[in-house]
């Protein structure tokens, strides 16, 4: 077995800025032998090419439930019933259900929503009497949410405590209160369903519980429970970094900020910079081995776990020039933030939406907004994830 490196030894300084250690990890090779921060012993791919491969490659199994020793799978397993942690053709199957009623014309509709809560939520925090503010609590974390329970049809009185397992969940306290927020969260979205079961609404949920393909074939009830879970978590937990980073981003390069509020027809592309220079997801769900497999030249075990560094592909020189460097005008094609393959964000379409609305009404409104703190005092998520818990900001300029 190759030697572990340690990558929570760095301690803050890899939470905070991984990417050095990741230049480092690609110069020795594309697979590495890794303690990630947070305790777990896996296979880290590191590189654009070997990153783009392994996400790629049908012998690295998404089911982690295929791994695991029979019976050690408990009743709240329903939430991970869904196309992220299957395998063809069960993903083939789930996905084709699920992208029914995930359409782009069902995204671009939510526009003049999108923009309405993103206002509100502006308002909101504009007045504020100090000019101070969470940019995380007021814009980046309740947009996205909004969205997408609305989407879905949660009622607005539980979005709170959906919010408090959904954080648990994907960067857990402790092993025991991630796994009460499982259990919670499975048995919420069991009596969600069957409420829209017997009181069918409007909503994406709604949607799903009906639809079905030329076949007849339909989500089953722990389908259903994990699906809803995959597009709650996946549909607000990134776009919340996402929008995170990508102010993060701009207030500390002044010069790319005023280029962007210059001229907004850079936005879209100013998005795509964001996703590749700082992206919401540091590494993708984990892949398992059902059989030795070969990456890089390191022969990998059966049964072991393999973490994708989606954050150091990202950044690879070999495929973006002074990857380091954060610039809205470059050629950001090609960047993994959503991942690549069978497996590619289903949500890419609506982070993207939310992301160009959130932040041109930001700048066009907040003209002054500045970081409101050091930013190398930044507190960060530790996880699959990457983006700041708080990002304080003050938009009024105090003499």
């Amino acid at each position: 077995m190759a030697e572990i490196v340690d990558l929570g030894a760095y301690g803050k300084d890899f939470t905070r800025d991984p990417y050095p250690y990741y230049a480092k990890l690609r110069a020795q090779g594309p697979i590495h032998r890794v303690r990630l921060p947070y305790g777990n012993d896996v296979w880290l791919v590191v590189g654009h090419q070997a990153v783009r491969a392994a996400l790629s490659d049908s012998r690295l199994n998404k089911d982690w439930r295929a791994a695991m020793p029979q019976g050690d799978v408990g009743e709240e397993s329903a939430l991970f019933t869904n196309m992220l942690d299957a395998d063809p053709p069960q993903h083939t199957r789930l996905r084709k259900l699920v992208a029914k009623e995930f359409t782009s014309r069902r995204v671009e509709a939510l526009r003049p929503r999108v923009q309405q809560i993103t206002d509100e939520l502006l308002d909101t925090m504009l007045a504020a009497p100090d000019g101070r503010a969470d940019l995380v609590e007021a814009l980046a974390f309740p947009l996205p949410m909004t969205v997408i329970c609305e989407l879905l049809g949660v009622p607005s009185m539980d979005r709170d405590a959906f919010r408090s397992w959904s954080n648990e969940i994907v960067a857990p306290t402790s092993d025991e209160a991630a796994q009460a927020a499982v259990v919670a969260m499975s048995g919420y979205l069991v009596e969600l369903i069957e409420t829209k079961r017997n009181a069918p609404g409007d909503g994406l949920l709604s949607a799903l519980i009906r639809t079905s393909d030329e076949d007849g074939d339909q989500l089953s009830r722990d389908e259903l429970v994990g699906t809803a879970f995959l597009l709650l978590v996946a549909g607000h937990e990134t776009t919340v970094s996402l929008l995170a980073n990508g102010v993060r981003a701009l207030l500390q390069h002044p010069d790319q900020l005023a280029a962007l509020r210059a001229d907004f027809s850079l936005l879209d592309n100013a998005v795509e910079e964001m996703l590749r220079y700082d992206g919401p997801v540091e590494t993708a769900t984990w892949r398992f081995t059902g059989e030795p497999v070969e990456i890089g030249g390191t022969l990998i075990p059966a049964g072991e776990t393999v973490a994708i560094a989606l954050a150091s592909a990202s950044r690879d020189p070999e495929i973006f020039a002074v990857a380091d460097d954060f610039d809205i005008t470059r050629d950001a094609r090609g960047h993994t933030a959503f991942g690549h393959g069978i497996h590619f964000c289903l949500g890419a379409p609506l982070a993207r939406l939310e992301a160009r609305i959130a932040l041109r009404s930001l700048l066009e409104r907040c003209p002054d907004l500045a970081m409101d703190a050091d930013f190398d005092d930044l507190t960060w998520r530790v996880g699959m994830l990457r983006g700041p818990a708080r990002l304080p900001v003050r938009w009024k300029s105090w003499s």
